[in-house]
């Protein structure tokens, strides 16, 4: 396992330029396949997931290539494919955003059920009962998931809950089904109007992203496209946080405000400053130790899920007493045991974490647990004494874009080690 060093004490100062939204560039490669000329999406992150989605697509037939200034070239299949690679699929959930596409344009498609960070069950019944609602017949066995349909057809699907997946499948396979889908109850994330926005200028007929009510007309075919993706609005959350730990000052460039409100008011209630900085950036200023506060993840527009380790790592810090109730996953605290060896005082009673902050953290070897969590634990290491290492940095190479070189540009001390890294004196004497 890889590990990341950390040298702690010092305020993280400078600019800290945002990517693409991982989780609105995943979606819309999924949505390339249905294409019958070449897409060209730019301003995708050169991240481990964005690798995974191409390998599925090209297992399916697209050409797909990744450019070093962010553009990704998709050709779509010439032969219609619709097996997805099993090894692939369980690496990543996303790759399950592949069913409805392919489904809707091949008339079959074969999937395993996905894998992905363990932070609890996400089962996939509301990806399936709406593509059953659309005229599929499904068949479950064996670990795997088997669709067809001749062509789907419009339906009123009513979601039990405002699923992120659910809602960007069933929405993806509306658009070349005949007549029209209502979703209800649909999520309203920003990533989901910025897949709206890519799927019409691909000439399908979307509206009503961002609110809990899309209708999709189908239609015959749909064209190629470009389409530049969204700053990911949790990687600019994380670097706020980064800031407001370790008592820094940076400014985050390439940001919507809007996408992050309910970070920016808890962060102001912790009493860190943050403001705007021309257009498309925010300071975020930390001075002396944070407030406490409390959080309740919820879909958007409350507070977003993919926060909540970072905002553990910040609660540790703070004077007196925070609750964090996790409302998403059943499995999210994992991150609560690892900030416990630097030294935090959290206790878990199921979904609910209460934080009593410490004036410092100290240095040990932890393990990031997940995606988030790992992006989590190496600003919480820059707030306290020592040198820390985060072992499995890798976990977080899937959603954040050159991480380590983004907190060495604000002045983070941290290097990557690899597993046979010589150490002395807890420090790496070699760098990768």
């Amino acid at each position: 396992m890889q590990g990341m060093w950390i040298r702690g004490g010092r305020p993280l100062r400078g600019v800290w330029r945002v990517s693409g939204a991982k989780n609105a560039a995943l979606k819309m490669m999924a949505a390339a396949l249905m294409a019958t000329e070449k897409c060209v999406i730019t301003d995708v992150p050169a991240i481990n997931d964005v690798r995974t989605m191409m390998g599925v697509m090209r297992h399916l037939g697209a050409d797909v290539q990744l450019h070093p200034n962010g553009r990704l070239d998709i050709v779509p299949p010439a032969v219609d494919a619709w097996e997805a690679p099993e090894h692939l699929v369980r690496q990543m959930r996303a790759s399950v955003l592949v069913m409805g596409p392919v489904l809707a344009k091949t008339g079959r498609v074969r999937i395993a059920l996905p894998g992905g960070c363990a932070i609890g069950p996400r089962p996939i019944d509301l990806h399936l009962r709406g593509l059953r609602l659309m005229g599929a017949r499904i068949v479950e066995e064996r670990g795997f998931v088997e669709a067809h349909a001749a062509r789907l057809r419009g339906a009123e699907i009513q979601l039990d809950f405002p699923s992120v997946g659910a809602t960007e499948n069933l929405m993806m396979a509306a658009t070349l089904a005949t007549g029209t889908t209502v979703i209800r109850n649909a999520a309203r994330e920003p990533e989901i109007i910025d897949l709206q926005t890519f799927l019409n200028s691909m000439g399908a007929k979307v509206v009503g992203a961002g609110t809990d009510t899309i209708r999709v007309v189908g239609v015959e075919g749909l064209r190629g496209a470009r389409h530049a993706v969204m700053p990911d609005r949790i990687e600019a959350g994380t670097a706020m946080v980064a800031a407001a730990v370790t008592g820094g000052d940076i400014v985050v460039q390439n940001v919507i405000p809007e996408h992050l409100e309910a970070v920016t008011a808890k962060l102001r209630e912790a009493g860190v400053e943050v403001a705007p900085a021309g257009p498309g950036g925010l300071r975020v200023r930390g001075s002396g130790r944070p407030r406490s506060f409390y959080v309740r993840t919820q879909p958007h527009p409350g507070f977003p899920t993919d926060m909540q380790p970072q905002f553990m790592a910040l609660a540790s810090v703070a004077e007196g007493s925070s609750i964090i109730k996790e409302t998403v996953y059943t499995s999210r605290m994992k991150h609560a045991d690892e900030l416990r060896r630097m030294g935090a005082d959290i206790v878990v009673d199921g979904s609910v974490a209460v934080v009593r902050g410490v004036e410092r953290l100290t240095g040990a070897v932890v393990e990031a647990p997940d995606l988030r969590a790992g992006a989590a634990l190496v600003p919480a290491g820059r707030a306290g004494d020592g040198e820390p290492v985060v072992e499995g940095p890798e976990r977080s190479d899937r959603g954040y874009e050159l991480f380590e070189e983004k907190l060495q540009a604000v002045g983070a001390e941290v290097r990557r080690m690899a597993e046979d890294t010589p150490v002395a004196g807890g420090r790496p004497l070699v760098s990768v």
